[in-house]
């Protein structure tokens, strides 16, 4: 069986924690406890999170002004690199040592047209008094909003449209190997809006450029399972499963529920409801095509049918554990 598991931001960095390179590898460590065992048993492709990190290499790169303009699409390249490091390292001390690993440095392409480029939304980097960041927007062209008290830099979150190294993560696949890719839902890049984006025959005149932007990681890793044809999608995050009324004596976890009939629930959309998202639209994209949401420790369960949420067009109103 073919599985991409989405490693949440939790896999790498909790809460409260001090964000060290010893403390992350050791949340590595745990997390890739959980993954070896598939690694054995199926063809395994590994995407995960990286929001704490690019938004420490933004906060060190903004502290020297000789170097503060690092854009986002090079700093998300610098965590794919660093992350997959950790990951291969650590998932290889797990497996035999013939089993094949090989982080993929990945660009996703975006539509330079989203309606999302145009109001920027996502949160990145550190926070500052109002008066430190509308100068900082003035001085480096940033969009800056309140977040909570403080002000924060927001960039856009568009939709991923394709994978663009889909092709040798495939030959990988092909030969054994253990892929990680996608970091932080890939480098976010375009094609120049005036150079033919939908003109796959003029691929020699049009120009790939990096975007001032965050993408959704769960719903990149859902396009990247579906170009893989992939049998699974999991994503792992710190909850066990979805549920219904959450923090309520009433709270449920879904079991299984059929992609259409989670439509017409509403779930956090700065916290699970892209995770939902991006589940279901994996699940529709083809029949037998089954998503799971749930805890990273509970991966064999998931699997194995008995844990976390699982969504398909195979199933119908949602059933509760």
């Amino acid at each position: 069986m073919r599985v991409v598991v989405a490693l949440g931001g939790n896999a790498l960095q909790r809460r409260g924690e001090p964000m060290t390179v010893e403390r992350q590898r050791a949340n590595v460590r745990v997390a890739c406890e959980a993954l070896a065992p598939v690694a054995l048993e199926h063809e395994l492709v590994v995407s995960h999170g990286n929001g704490p990190q690019v938004g420490l290499l933004a906060l060190q790169a903004a502290s020297y002004d000789d170097v503060s303009d690092y854009p986002f699409d090079v700093l998300g390249a610098q965590t794919e690199g660093m992350i997959g490091y950790f990951i291969e390292q650590e998932l290889g001390n797990l497996l035999p040592f013939d089993k094949p690993l090989a982080t993929v440095l990945t660009m996703t392409e975006v539509d330079p047209h989203d309606p999302a480029m145009k109001d920027p939304s996502k949160f990145v980097g550190p926070v500052y008094e109002q008066a430190q960041a509308k100068a900082l927007a003035a001085a480096k062209g940033w969009t800056v909003k309140p977040d909570g008290d403080r002000w924060r830099r927001v960039v856009p979150s568009p939709q991923p449209k394709r994978i663009f190294e889909i092709r040798p993560i495939r030959w990988l696949l092909e030969a054994g190997t253990v892929v990680i890719c996608t970091g932080g839902g890939g480098i976010p890049t375009m094609y120049l809006p005036d150079q033919g984006l939908d003109s796959p025959n003029d691929r020699n005149e049009r120009t790939l450029v990096g975007v001032e932007a965050v993408i959704d990681k769960d719903r990149s890793s859902a396009v990247l399972a579906k170009d893989l044809d992939a049998d699974l999608l999991v994503i792992a995050t710190d909850a066990e499963a979805v549920f219904l009324d959450w923090g309520t004596p009433a709270e449920r976890g879904i079991a299984t529920a059929s992609p259409d009939a989670l439509a017409a629930y509403e779930f956090p959309a700065g916290s699970m409801g892209p995770k939902v998202e991006a589940a279901c639209d994996f699940a529709r994209s083809r029949p037998g095509r089954t998503a799971a949401i749930g805890a990273l420790q509970d991966l064999p369960g998931i699997l194995a049918g008995t844990a976390g949420t699982r969504i398909s067009t195979d199933f119908g109103a949602p059933i509760f554990h």
